[in-house]
């Protein structure tokens, strides 16, 4: 980026806060009044042509004000934002919602997702881990139907999955119950993928009786599908869908005014493949920021996706915020940061 002078960075600065707080182009005569720069509003106004001509500010021909571009969100983004504190009724308002439920991992990605939407105006979104590497605590083999069993997966740091299986209608409680032992006694402590890749060697010559045997038997031959988890496009590692809060919230904002502008937001809301693609490349540690043109998709330009990474054993994934690219990004870098901490904390 091109280098700025102090002036040059405190004026872009205070443009950003003020279309951030206003949502009006900022003039230069309000920047005067509003932040103690010690500069007259022609000096601002001149430094602000200054930061235009540099690709840092726009304006619209109906307005004297400036505008800051995608460049100006990017530099205040790396050099001149200073990420908020959380308060103390926030974070504990977080650790409330996210806490003392279920402690499955989609639901509390889905909790996640919901009280960042609350708390930033903006649209909350997770992605599930892949359960790929994740280790089988414990198998359940529960009879809803003298056809039908509900396979009921637990894995460690809580994930959950759970299957229908058809079997046999002459299948009895009691062999039922006793491949659910030997399934638990040979596939416990795998993982998805080595049960995949090993469950006949590991159940071979298991059958104590003709039934225990045709039903193992079936696990054997749907060992594939049973034991899998969501297909991951492009080998990537995270494996589960993509959750979303209300965009209720989100559609309030100005940028969305207009009918041409809301449409665009429900069609990026129903097009989860894209926002799965777009979190699925954000594969490194931490808090990534991605702003409007920055993104590979065009169809988000109008957008900045927040996200940080969690990890708790082998589930990875990575919760966020998608808004538009006016948006308080100290606040938000702060909220999204401490959800993936708690998050990972009671996936533990």
């Amino acid at each position: 980026m091109t280098t700025l002078s102090e002036r040059e960075r405190a004026v872009l600065g205070a443009v950003i806060e003020t279309y951030v707080h206003t949502a009006e182009p900022a003039a230069s005569r309000t920047i005067a009044k509003r932040f103690g720069l010690s500069l007259s509003a022609a000096t601002i106004r001149n430094t602000m042509s200054d930061l235009e001509e540099k690709g840092y500010l726009y304006h619209p021909h109906t307005s004297a004000g400036r505008i800051p571009t995608d460049r100006a969100y990017r530099m205040y983004v790396n050099a001149l934002m200073h990420p908020s504190a959380l308060t103390r009724n926030e974070a504990h308002h977080i650790r409330e919602e996210l806490a003392g439920r279920s402690t499955a991992v989609d639901q509390i990605l889905a909790r996640a997702a919901q009280v960042l939407s609350v708390l930033t105006q903006e649209l909350g979104l997770a992605i599930g881990p892949s359960l790929d590497e994740a280790v089988l605590e414990r198998l359940d083999l529960v009879q809803v139907a003298s056809d039908r069993l509900l396979l009921v997966l637990t894995l460690k740091h809580g994930a959950v999955r759970t299957i229908f299986v058809d079997v046999p209608s002459h299948m009895v409680a009691e062999g039922v119950a006793q491949v659910a032992v030997v399934l638990n006694e040979r596939l416990g402590g795998l993982t998805l993928k080595e049960i995949r890749a090993t469950l006949p060697d590991r159940l071979r010559d298991a059958a104590s009786s003709a039934e225990s045997s045709e039903l193992l038997n079936i696990f054997v031959q749907g060992a594939e599908e049973l034991f899998d988890v969501p297909s991951t496009a492009g080998g990537d590692q995270f494996g589960g869908g993509v959750l979303l809060s209300s965009a209720q919230l989100l559609a309030g904002q100005p940028e969305f005014a207009t009918a041409a502008r809301l449409q665009g937001l429900l069609e990026v809301t129903e097009r989860r493949d894209r926002l799965r693609d777009a979190l699925a490349e954000r594969t490194s540690p931490g808090l990534t920021i991605t702003i409007g043109s920055e993104h590979h998709d065009p169809n988000l330009s109008a957008f900045t996706l927040v996200t940080s990474s969690y990890r708790s054993g082998p589930l990875a994934g990575v919760i966020g915020v998608l808004g538009p690219t006016r948006m308080p990004y100290d606040k938000v870098v702060a909220l999204v940061d401490h959800t993936s901490r708690l998050v990972e904390e009671l996936m533990q």
